[in-house]
């Protein structure tokens, strides 16, 4: 065998690694605690009304968020909704598990519960077809998986109409999610882009981080809807353009042009900065 063969064999091996490895599946199972380090008010307490800066919104969804009212969330039939796979993953805590065929050793699928609102996710490996555009959609929606380079990579459709932000920013039902789980040892990142024609003029991207916790436990979460407010039947909480008395209260509070406060591709770019010195 001459120098050339033993070259050409060392190559060959190591493409196969590589090829390998970007196939690799790493073993996301485990409990998961959901590290709060980046946007805590969102994931806490909620954003404030009026709170729109550094989003892609389009005119509509712009002004969806402008007619929105808090006491909607005090209306029974909203009381319990749980929150959207797209928004909901930044809350607490997780926990994964895989889904095995016994007969192949193949994962079938990947499972997540979290434990807010006690919500359920499956993202299926096993190259099954996607539903027909007019397939039922789901507050989690339908989600297939592969990995790329120890990344699982998740592309969600079928998601109900839901938010964007907890402020009355909308997703609409046309909505896309796709997700990157990556794990470093006890660390894992998360990376959501949202794609949404109706109401963004460009995709949102999210990061969330989680911490292995082998002694952590999951909580149920039971919740009954109750009558917080005695309203007039079929009424709806919501406000008129132009009519909404709380959207100035954010910017005056922080000293934010109401213009970048209105949100706005534009408004996490850099270059905003000189225009936001004109504005004040």
């Amino acid at each position: 065998m001459t120098a050339v063969d033993c070259s050409k064999i060392v190559l060959l091996i190591a493409l196969a690694l590589l090829s390998g490895g970007a196939q690799a599946q790493v073993d996301l199972a485990g409990e998961w605690r959901g590290l709060r380090h980046e946007d805590q008010p969102e994931r806490g307490p909620g954003p404030e009304i009026g709170d729109f800066t550094g989003l892609p919104l389009n005119e509509a969804g712009m002004r969806r968020g402008l007619s929105w009212d808090a006491s909607l969330l005090t209306v029974p039939e909203h009381q319990c909704s749980p929150h959207p796979a797209n928004y909901g993953v930044m809350h607490g805590n997780v926990r994964i598990w895989k889904e095995v065929d016994q007969e192949s050793q193949n994962v079938v699928a990947w499972h997540i519960l979290h434990e807010s609102y006690g919500r359920f996710r499956v993202v299926w490996m096993d190259g099954r077809t996607r539903p027909s555009a007019d397939a039922r959609h789901s507050w989690q929606g339908f989600s297939t998986g592969h990995f790329e380079a120890g990344v699982l990579v998740v592309e969600t459709t079928h998601l109900k109409a839901g938010w964007i932000r907890r402020n009355g920013l909308p997703l609409s039902d046309r909505a896309t999610m796709t997700d990157r789980f990556h794990r470093y040892g006890d660390i894992m990142t998360h990376v959501m882009m949202i794609e949404d024609p109706v109401y963004l003029t460009e995709p949102l991207v999210k990061t969330n981080g989680f911490r292995l916790s082998p002694a952590g436990t999951m909580a149920p979460y039971p919740c009954e809807p109750v009558v917080e407010l005695v309203r007039e039947p079929g009424s709806v909480p919501s406000h008129l353009p132009g009519e909404n008395p709380f959207l100035q209260e954010f910017s005056e509070r922080h000293d934010i042009p109401f213009e970048a406060a209105r949100g706005g591709a534009e408004t996490a770019l850099p270059e905003y900065e000189a225009r936001l010195e004109r504005l004040r």
